[in-house]
C-alpha cells in the first residue's frame, strides 16, 4: 500500500474514531447538551441497527479471532470497565482481531475491536484497561452520531456507507481500500475539527472510567511513552500512531491528570497473563516467537502468576508445534495445581486430541463441568464428544449452547459437524445458515433454510421453525438494505 493511501486511511479514521490531545476539563461525563443533537440525527435503536449490519460485515471480511477463553477474557474486562462508566445505552461487545499491527477503534451499538497486538505491546492489565476504556468513552459519548448531527449538510447514509469502509479499512487494509472512497473528501476537515474535541472528552472520561474500575491511572501516560518510544526510534511510527496521532501536549497532559489521581499498586489478573502469553503463541509471527520465548524467560523469574503463565505458555507452544508428549507433561503438571481452571482445560482437551485420546478429554471435562458452569468447558466437551464419535451426545450439549450463546460462530460451526455425523441433514442446513447469518451472507442462509424447509413436510413444526428464520432474515435484509447503499 502506498504512503498516500495510508495517509489517507489514517486521517479518515482519525477524524471518526481516533485517540488523541488529552486536555484538562471539568470532571463530569455525562453527556452534554450536543447529545440530544445527536438524538434527532441518530436514535440509539437506529445505532444498535447499524452495530448489527457492522459486525456481521467485519465477521464475513476481517479475521476475527473466536477463542472462547480469549472472548471471555476480554468481554469481562469490557464489562468490568462498562459498569464503572457513565451514560452507558447501549450493550456492550468487544471483538479481537488477528493483526500484528497496534490499534482498537469502536462504533455504533458498543462495539470495541481490539487488535490482538495490544497484548503483546502492553506491559499489564492496566495498560490494556485504559485502551479499553477510551473506546467505550467513544460510544457512551456517542461521538460518530454528534459527528453526524454536526455535518448536518451531509445525509447520514452518505456518512454510513463511508462508516463502512472505513471499518474494514483498519480491519482488513487491504479490503478496506478497495471499498474506500473519497466520500467524506469534501467535509473531511470540519470532522476532523469536530472530532479532535470528542477525542479530548473521550481520553478524560476514559481516564475517570479506568479510576472507578480499580485500574492505575499512571497506566494511561505508561502506555502512551511506550507509544513515543518507540515512534523515536523507528522510521515508521506503530498504526495506531498513524489512526490516533500523538500530539506534543498528550503525554504530558496524560500524566498531569493521572498524578492528580490515587496510584494503586496493582498486580495484573492471572487471566491477562494467560491471555497475553496465549495470543502470542496461538497468534503471533514467527518473529514474534522469538519475543514470546524471551517474555516467558523473564515470566520464570516472577511473581506467582508470571510464573503460572510461563508454564502455561511453554505448553501452548509445544501444543503448537504438534510436540503432544512435552505439552501433556505441563498441562498435567498444571491442572494438578489447578483441576478446575478454564484455560487449563481447554490445553488439555487440545492435548488429548492430538494424542487421539479424545475419551481422556471427555473424562476431564465431564468432572470439570460438574462443577462449575462455563461456556469454554462446555464447548470444550462438545468438541471432545465430536472427536471420541459420540455426535449424539456432542448434540445434546450444542442444542443447550447455541441457544444461550447464538452469536458464537465455534457453536453453529460444531453444530454442523454433529448434524452432518448423524445424517441429520436439514439441521446441518439450519445450522450452517445461522453460520452465514453471522457473517453478514443472508441471502446465502436463506437458500440454505429454503432448501431445508422444502424438504419437511408441509405444515410440520420443522418448516414452521425453519420459516419463521426465513422470515426473520428477509426483515434484515430489508433493515440492511439501506447500509448497503450507503
Amino acid at each position: 500500500m502506498s504512503l498516500a493511501k495510508s495517509t489517507l486511511i489514517a486521517t479518515t479514521i482519525a477524524a471518526l474514531l481516533t485517540w488523541h490531545s488529552l486536555a484538562l476539563a471539568d470532571v463530569a461525563d455525562t453527556l452534554p447538551d450536543i447529545g440530544t443533537t445527536a438524538g434527532d440525527t441518530l436514535s440509539i435503536h437506529e445505532e444498535l441497527q447499524m452495530g448489527d449490519f457492522y459486525v456481521r460485515e467485519l465477521r464475513g471480511s476481517a479475521p476475527l479471532i473466536d477463542d472462547p477463553l480469549l472472548t471471555q477474557y476480554i468481554n469481562g474486562l469490557g464489562q468490568r470497565l462498562v459498569a464503572n462508566a457513565w451514560s452507558v445505552k447501549t450493550p456492550f461487545h468487544f471483538f479481537l482481531i488477528h493483526n500484528d499491527q497496534l490499534n482498537a477503534f469502536a462504533f455504533f451499538g458498543g462495539n470495541v475491536v481490539l487488535h490482538s497486538a495490544l497484548f503483546r505491546y502492553t506491559d499489564n492489565e492496566s495498560q490494556l484497561a485504559s485502551v479499553m476504556a477510551h473506546e467505550i468513552s467513544h460510544v457512551t459519548q456517542r461521538h460518530l452520531a454528534r459527528a453526524m448531527a454536526e455535518q448536518q449538510k451531509s445525509a447520514p447514509l452518505t456518512w454510513v456507507g463511508a462508516l463502512g469502509s472505513i471499518l474494514l479499512a483498519m480491519a482488513n487494509p487491504q479490503a478496506g481500500m478497495a471499498a474506500l472512497t473519497g466520500t467524506l473528501a469534501g467535509s473531511r476537515q470540519g470532522i476532523i475539527s469536530f472530532t479532535q474535541e470528542n477525542e479530548r472528552e473521550a481520553d478524560r472520561i476514559g481516564l475517570q472510567v479506568l479510576q472507578r474500575a480499580g485500574f492505575d491511572p499512571q497506566a494511561m501516560p505508561d502506555f502512551l511513552q511506550k507509544l513515543a518510544d518507540q515512534t523515536r526510534y523507528s522510521t515508521l511510527p506503530p498504526e495506531i500512531l498513524l489512526t490516533h496521532p500523538l500530539p506534543d501536549s498528550r503525554l504530558a497532559d496524560a500524566r498531569n491528570r493521572a498524578n492528580q489521581m490515587p496510584h494503586p499498586i496493582l498486580q495484573s489478573s492471572q487471566e491477562f497473563y494467560f491471555a497475553k502469553v496465549r495470543i502470542m503463541a496461538m497468534y503471533g509471527s514467527e518473529r514474534e516467537n522469538g519475543q514470546l520465548d524471551d517474555l516467558l524467560n523473564r515470566y520464570e523469574k516472577g511473581n506467582g502468576r508470571e510464573k503460572l503463565a510461563a508454564t502455561y505458555g511453554r505448553a501452548v507452544m509445544f501444543m503448537q508445534a504438534k510436540s503432544f508428549d512435552n505439552a501433556h507433561r505441563l498441562v498435567t503438571q498444571l491442572l494438578s495445581q489447578q483441576p478446575t481452571n478454564p484455560w487449563f482445560l481447554d490445553l488439555a482437551t487440545d492435548v488429548d486430541i492430538g494424542l487421539k485420546h479424545p475419551e481422556q478429554a471427555v473424562k476431564l471435562l465431564t468432572a470439570a463441568s460438574a462443577n462449575q458452569a462455563n461456556p469454554v468447558i462446555s464447548v470444550n466437551l462438545a468438541n471432545a464428544y465430536l472427536e471420541a464419535k459420540r455426535p449424539t451426545d456432542a448434540l445434546k450439549i450444542l442444542h443447550r449452547y447455541t441457544w444461550d450463546y447464538p452469536d458464537d460462530p465455534i457453536g453453529w460451526d460444531l453444530m454442523v459437524q454433529v448434524t452432518g455425523d448423524l445424517g441429520m441433514t436439514n439441521e446441518q442446513r439450519f445450522a450452517q445458515a445461522q453460520g452465514l447469518a453471522l457473517n453478514g451472507q443472508l441471502d446465502q442462509a436463506i437458500r440454505a433454510l429454503s432448501d431445508a424447509s422444502g424438504h419437511e413436510k408441509t405444515g410440520s413444526l420443522a418448516q414452521q421453525r425453519y420459516d419463521a428464520r426465513i422470515d426473520q432474515l428477509r426483515l434484515l435484509q430489508q433493515r440492511f438494505r439501506q447500509y448497503q447503499k450507503g
